[in-house]
């Protein structure tokens, strides 16, 4: 337990509290020794790095009860049967072959807050594939990724907009039910790739 607390840089008062609290999950016992591993830390790693996001303990206690009980990562991501993304598992040598030096842990915690990333036991679970190879295409043109994480945040928020705009759309007319919106949400995708690809267009002109 020394030991434990010792690289997760907290107080053996505190890991206690977190085994009271069951934000970890108990030790191998082996007569009256108690191993932890690499999974406790990277737990330990992950409740400080949501703390310091802003993050409860009873938030994070709930989301590491989901963990411990096999519950799919989508839940815990958001990510409901109408989604389309999949969700990617990684360990954290394969992230850094995505990033390299850019898989910083100021980086970590911003995608954490973001909701790109959870933790999983020892692995990493990215909410998107085509999210994420889309920002390693961008860090491998050298765009920092602290700059695509925070462009991440601006098209999130221009993104729910456009959700909004479009349910609304569907909804208030014709007495249409979510069901009608899930059947029809391949035309919001249309149309927003449309206008997206019509507005890079016009960029390209003005910077030709």
């Amino acid at each position: 337990m020394e030991e434990l607390a010792g690289k997760a840089g907290i107080t053996v008062r505190t890991l206690r509290f977190y085994r009271e609290r069951k934000l970890i999950p108990p030790p191998r016992r082996e007569g009256r020794i108690a191993w932890y591993d690499d999974t406790h830390l990277a737990r330990l790693r992950t409740i400080a790095a949501l703390l310091e996001r802003g993050h409860t303990l009873s938030g994070i206690a709930e989301l590491a009860e989901a963990f411990d009980q096999g519950r799919h990562v989508g839940e815990l991501l958001g990510l409901g049967a109408p989604s389309e993304e999949v969700p990617v598992h990684l360990s954290p040598e394969e992230l850094a072959d995505h990033f390299g030096d850019q898989a910083t842990s100021e980086n970590l915690s911003a995608a954490l807050d973001l909701g790109y990333l959870a933790t999983d036991g020892g692995e990493i679970v990215h909410i998107s594939r085509r999210l994420l190879d889309a920002s390693a295409a961008l860090v491998r043109e050298g765009v920092p990724l602290a700059d695509v994480l925070a462009a991440g945040r601006h098209v999130r928020e221009h993104a729910d907009a456009l959700a909004a705009l479009f349910a609304d759309l569907v909804l208030t007319h014709g007495n249409r039910t979510p069901e009608d919106l899930q059947r029809l949400r391949p035309l919001a995708k249309n149309v927003a790739e449309a206008e997206l690809s019509l507005a890079l267009d016009r960029r390209l002109r003005q910077q030709s």
